[in-house]
């Protein structure tokens, strides 16, 4: 037929996807094309997982089209040569589907539409629970979201909302209540300095931050007094709010949550939003210095929810554990907006490191999804009162906003029997730009659709695309090839807050489409997955080479096998003589000659043992378990 001057229309993977993803592209069109004079047109179809057509669970069949009618995006791309490899063809088919989600975000709900219509449905069904609460049905959820909308709108006039709350259902109320109020949200990180917390609250001027009084008296019993740290700031008592809802007052909204049809609460309840509007402020983490405000759209939020649940295939059946604080763009999306907007249970709790209590809570509530990061994730394996029959009814479990400590994964697997996938993002991403998936048996084929490969952060969730290009020219390079990660989607950020120059220096466009400058150094290999090397500003300039400091942490656990886990980091200074300089942060009690003395026996590369080894109780960390990498460089040059 190509020879005869007819197209061919050719699924290059073979088979049907039964993870969402892209599969294996095969060779068999390069043989097909081979003599020929045919060129190579690439296309995506999007709008068809869900479908009775599709392998996926089904569960969004109902709530994301109404009747027979779906809507399906056809993406063509230029025209390739017939000499095109697999691995660059599957590389434009992602920059496609970028292209073909541009689209189709922008027919999406905002995260309150979408979440009031799923809650309507769902009614009596158990939305959100405290482990140590009482469940919270979907009626009622909508009802405490309504009642606390109406007073925030009277008591708050202005757009920005502080919210000082842990990970509960009270804060996942009190979210979703501003939103619907057209307000912005600006979770407050708690376990930031006072600086810190101050500079958010006056960079976002905010005027008024709702908290929990019980919540603030057990920030004093660990030294954190907000009232001290924010004088001038209105706070407003969740309790306190409470009181002021009358019993009539509740009823009568629950009564009409119940009887009326959604379309007209929505336009009772939820005032309306444009999809480029500031949904939500999230300060970056400031791992590396001081905390951006990170704008995200209603557009980024809806679409990342959106993309995180097609490419974990949620079912019905399935229970989120929200356990990570909402002042932290995973725990914002990933264990709460998400799940709210497309269905599905929360377990909260307000303490991540908490594990005894959250493996109860999985046990109790037939937790299926659990998001953490590597730092907490490692307290399950190592806590005894967590036993392996607790966290049974996990069906996946997600690593993400560090990197995944392979002895954290292998003593997971080793105890729990459940594989820990890892995913990557960013705050700027909203944060989920990829992850791996569990492998798919083809039971037409017999054959294993690969969505998990160990040692990477997965494929790009749908709708997303890598570039791995020169960090200086920009220009793409070949695959396997490590560069700067450029992440091109969605649910990439409006922008820095009131930081316009900021903004142009880590958002660059090509081709009519925005890419966030990542940071990041990795590349892709001929499957499509992304394997990270470590941040550019994680390497130090030791005599004219370049030393990841990330490889340095590993071989000095590895070095010291007495103890795999051992909480250390690596940290570049400047240097007089060599430029940098390579000081280690140990948390043990080893002097400076026996750690030297192991690594050199363990025959490590002089030019990567450090220069100077420090002794400290606790590397300083984040509140979201990440290692706080601008307070360990202070302590490395005695400025703490």
């Amino acid at each position: 037929l190509l020879k005869d001057g007819k197209a061919v229309c050719l699924f290059p993977e073979g088979a049907i996807s039964r993870t969402g993803q892209l599969s294996e592209f095969k060779r068999g069109y390069q043989l097909a094309i081979k003599g020929t004079r045919a060129k190579i047109v690439p296309f995506y179809l999007h709008g068809l997982w869900g479908s009775r057509f599709s392998r996926s669970s089904g569960f969004f069949k109902d709530t994301r089209q109404s009747g027979f009618k779906r809507d399906i995006v056809v993406a063509f791309g230029k025209t390739m040569p017939a000499d095109t490899t697999p691995d660059q063809l599957k590389r434009r088919v992602f920059d496609l589907s970028f292209t073909s989600w541009k689209q189709y975000s922008r027919t999406l709900d905002s995260i309150p539409v979408s979440w009031l219509k799923t809650a309507k449905r769902m009614s009596f069904q158990m939305a959100a629970t405290d482990i140590l609460g009482e469940p919270v049905s979907h009626h009622k959820f909508i009802t405490g979201v309504f009642a606390f909308s109406g007073l925030i709108k009277k008591k708050s006039p202005e757009q920005n909302i502080g919210i000082l709350v842990p990970a509960s259902v009270g804060g996942a109320i009190t979210n979703m209540a501003v939103l619907a109020a057209g307000k912005t949200v600006v979770n407050l990180n708690f376990t930031s300095s006072a600086d810190a917390i101050q500079g958010a609250v006056q960079k976002a001027d905010i005027q008024t931050v709702y908290t929990s009084s019980k919540f603030l008296r057990k920030l004093e019993e660990r030294g954190i007094k907000i009232n001290e740290i924010l004088p001038n700031t209105k706070l407003i008592y969740l309790e306190e709010l409470k009181t002021e809802l009358s019993k009539a007052k509740m009823l009568m909204t629950l009564i009409g949550v119940m009887i009326l049809p959604t379309r007209l609460l929505q336009s009772i309840y939820i005032k309306r939003s444009r999809l480029d509007d500031t949904a939500a402020i999230l300060f970056s983490s400031g791992s590396e210095g001081t905390p951006k405000g990170v704008e995200l759209s209603h557009l980024n939020l809806a679409a990342n929810s959106r993309q995180v649940a097609d490419t974990l295939n949620t079912r019905e059946n399935d229970t989120v554990m929200s356990t990570l604080p909402t002042f932290h763009a995973f725990g914002l999306l990933a264990t709460t907006f998400m799940p709210l907007s497309e269905g599905i249970p929360i377990v909260c709790h307000p303490d991540p490191t908490d594990v005894v209590t959250i493996a109860k809570g999985v046990a109790r509530n037939h937790g299926t999804l659990l998001f953490g990061t590597s730092t907490f994730l490692r307290l399950y394996t190592m806590n005894k009162k967590v036993h392996p029959l607790m966290l049974k009814p996990l069906r996946l479990v997600i690593a993400g906003a560090e990197r995944l400590n392979p002895d954290t994964r292998n003593a997971f697997t080793l105890k729990f029997n459940h594989q820990i996938l890892e995913g990557y993002g960013t705050t700027e991403t909203s944060p989920v730009a990829s992850v791996n998936i569990p492998d798919e048996l083809d039971t037409s084929y017999w054959k294993p659709q690969m969505g998990n490969k160990l040692g990477s952060v997965g494929m790009p969730l749908p709708g997303t695309s890598f570039k791995i290009v020169d960090p200086d020219t920009l220009e793409e390079l070949p695959t396997g090839e490590d560069g700067l990660i450029l992440i091109g989607g969605p649910q990439v950020m409006k922008g820095y807050l009131l930081d316009e120059e900021k903004t142009n220096e880590v958002i660059v466009e090509i081709n009519e489409h925005r890419w966030y400058r990542s940071g990041d150094k990795g590349h892709l290999d001929e499957d499509g997955f992304l394997i990270i090397v470590d941040r550019y500003s994680r390497f130090a300039k030791l005599g004219g080479e370049m030393v990841s400091l990330s490889a340095v942490e590993e071989k000095i656990r590895e070095s010291l096998s007495d103890d795999p886990d051992l909480d250390l980091v690596a940290v570049n200074v400047p240097d007089d003589k060599k430029g940098e300089k390579v000081i280690l942060l140990i948390a043990n009690e080893m002097s400076t000659k026996d750690i030297k003395k192991a690594l050199m026996d363990a025959e490590m590369n002089p030019l990567m043992i450090p220069a100077k080894f420090i002794n400290v109780d606790e590397v300083p960390k984040l509140g979201s378990g990440k290692t706080d990498f601008s307070n360990s460089r202070k302590v490395a040059l005695g400025e703490v």
